[in-house]
């Protein structure tokens, strides 16, 4: 018997998912299997040889001297904070239009996320408003590379040696993306990851990653993630319990050594997207992201006018979509103490009402894209 009530129009079934990772996982299913019968052989789940032999691989896919891994996106974020010294009532600059935990890892220590709007056409942080956001009480900077594109390093880089200022780019979207010709990660002072599953370089549960060029500060990160220790039961500062598992080391190590061929084949997807848009006449009613060979495309963001109704549209023609992000974060309720109001950063508070994430993952089919395309055409062709 039918559980939808009388009158109500039943959803549609997906076509498709919006990210399959049952096709990824099909792919190389016996290379991660032998990966967890490995651990699980050595009962060694914390720390040991599968994690400083991922953090080894990484460090030198990303480019960077060290990578210190840690149990979460949000875990790396919170430590490169700590590793520079954030505290209560300082302040961190960075944007409204991200994830919660940019923000909320700053709010964690008792500091203050100051945010500042973003670029319209990247949606990643303007670098020119960054300047006069600043204060004596600025302790760092945070751009998001959001989607899977770099904000524009040079610029928020000239503004942070101005001001003797640290970078941390909050990365967690963008492994493997370049900003003219240098992997993000690899220019501010620390470049934070995530290992969420439905990353690039997805883990099989939570993990993170911080990577930084300066020796000391890799020295530091370490002891902040093992309780402030270096030395087993000798504790030299206030650190917090943020380790990778072995087996998430483990099945990253497999991950990751497809993550180049992953990326560019998301790519594809895009140009494809662009290519459909433009063959079914959309120009006019759907703006997609501009062309960027250094874009990993953690998300397809398209911006449209009156996205509610063509989600809703794409939903009952079984078109699977989600919204990053429906809200930017200085309108949220857990960030109303610092008291930002409606229209102080218009540009993050449009972009939320206007922005569609459309399926992007590198198994996704080009009949599938179409099938996308197609639907969205359907519904500007009936206004």
């Amino acid at each position: 018997m039918s559980s939808t009530p009388a009158g109500v129009k039943a959803p549609a079934a997906e076509l498709f998912p919006f990210l399959d990772l049952k096709a990824q996982f099909a792919t190389i299913h016996p290379e991660i299997m032998e990966a967890t019968r490995r651990v699980l052989a050595s009962q060694h789940f914390i720390m040991g040889p599968e994690v400083v032999a991922f953090e080894n691989e990484v460090a030198a896919f990303i480019g960077a001297e060290h990578a210190i891994s840690c149990a979460s996106g949000s875990d790396a974020l919170l430590l490169a904070l700590m590793a520079v010294g954030v505290s209560a009532g300082d302040e961190v600059i960075t944007t409204p239009f991200t994830f919660v935990a940019t923000a909320g890892a700053i709010l964690r220590l008792g500091a203050n996320p100051v945010f500042v709007d973003i670029d319209p056409f990247t949606y990643n942080i303007d670098p020119q408003k960054i300047e006069s956001a600043i204060t004596h009480r600025t302790k760092a900077i945070m751009p998001v590379h959001l989607f899977g594109l770099a904000a524009e390093m040079d610029s928020i880089q000239a503004v942070a040696t101005n001001h003797k200022l640290p970078v941390i780019e909050d990365a967690a979207q963008a492994i493997g993306a370049v900003y003219r010709g240098r992997n993000v990660g690899t220019i501010g002072e620390f470049g934070c990851f995530s290992f969420f599953p439905s990353k690039n370089l997805g883990g099989a549960g939570d993990g993170g990653l911080i990577t930084t060029n300066d020796a000391k500060l890799a020295e530091h990160l370490r002891m902040i993630r093992m309780h402030g220790s270096r030395k087993k039961y000798h504790y030299e500062l206030l650190g917090i319990n943020s380790r990778l598992d072995a087996m998430q080391a483990a099945i990253l190590r497999v991950k990751l050594r497809y993550l180049n061929d992953w990326a560019e084949a998301r790519r594809r997807n895009a140009d494809d997207y662009r290519e459909l848009f433009a063959a079914f006449d959309l120009a006019d009613d759907v703006s997609v992201p501009a062309t960027d060979n250094g874009h990993v495309y953690n998300q397809f963001v398209i911006r449209v006018r009156q996205r509610d109704a063509l989600r809703e549209h794409l939903h009952d023609h079984g078109i699977p979509t989600e919204v990053y992000y429906p809200s930017p974060l200085h309108l949220e309720p857990a960030f109303s103490m610092l008291s930002y109001r409606r229209g102080d950063l218009p540009r993050s508070e449009e972009a939320a009402t206007e922005v569609l994430a459309l399926p992007i993952y590198p198994e996704l089919m080009h009949e599938q894209r179409r099938a996308v395309v197609n639907a969205i055409s359907t519904f500007y062709r009936t206004l």
